[in-house]
């Protein structure tokens, strides 16, 4: 499996179109390469050098497997456009949240899942009660890292 950004490179800096001190949408991204047997696509991004432990900033699930991409500014929707459900991020809110680190320089790591179910959640999940609804269906798994410093 791949995932990769029009917007950022691996390691690289997140443009600050998509964080708190921009216009805060989510970003591009696109996959290819998913197993054989994939029924749905989760994906979790996070950020592990929040200060207060890993601040989650989307969660995304039932993403139907055909689909190749996510276009830039997935509307806060418990239901968007893409397909798919979107969970609730340590703002509160549901959808994506972009970086906002309160100093520093932090890593988002934006994890894709290729499970062989859907995971038929409600909307709103967070992103523990995903975890728990994938375990024994993960097929695949990839991530992109991305950088943002305030």
């Amino acid at each position: 499996m791949e995932l990769t950004s029009s917007a950022f490179d691996e390691g690289g800096m997140i443009p600050s179109k998509y964080t708190c001190d921009g216009a805060d949408v989510s970003p591009p991204l696109k996959w290819g390469s998913l197993p054989d047997g994939t029924k749905s696509l989760a994906l979790i991004c996070d950020d592990p050098d929040a200060p207060m432990g890993t601040w989650v900033h989307w969660v995304y699930y039932d993403i139907p497997a055909k689909t190749k991409d996510l276009p830039e500014r997935i509307t806060p929707d418990e239901h968007p456009a893409s397909g798919g459900v979107q969970g609730i991020n340590d703002f509160r809110r549901i959808g994506y949240g972009g970086p906002c680190p309160p100093g520093g320089t932090h890593r988002y790591f934006f994890k894709l899942y290729a499970l062989d179910t859907l995971l038929n959640l409600s909307p709103g999940a967070t992103k523990k009660q995903v975890l728990k609804a994938m375990e024994n269906h993960i097929i695949g798994h990839v991530q992109l890292m991305g950088k943002y410093r305030r």
